[in-house]
């Protein structure tokens, strides 16, 4: 069956299916970034607090190229301050 013969409803589907698609793949996309940079603080710090868990979302909103040297280089007080 080729996309000519599908029915509106159908397209309409197929639309619908891709979209909710590529949503759930993005939110687990940034699930395991989140998971990686708890991971990386939890590894630095031994553990991810409360303070500590506020710059994760901050640190989200960064490739994890710029996000990964920064988790195991700064210091504690220094990702406070900056996030």
């Amino acid at each position: 069956m080729t996309q000519q013969e599908l029915t509106e409803d159908e397209q309409e589907l197929i639309m619908n299916l891709t979209e909710a698609y590529q949503e759930a793949r993005a939110q687990a996309v940034q699930e395991g970034q989140r998971q990686v940079v708890e991971n990386l603080l939890r590894f630095r710090f031994g553990a991810v607090d409360e303070e500590l868990s506020r710059v994760v979302d901050s640190l989200l909103r960064l490739s994890p190229e710029e996000f990964t040297p920064l988790c195991l280089q700064l210091t504690r007080e220094e990702l406070l301050s900056r996030f």
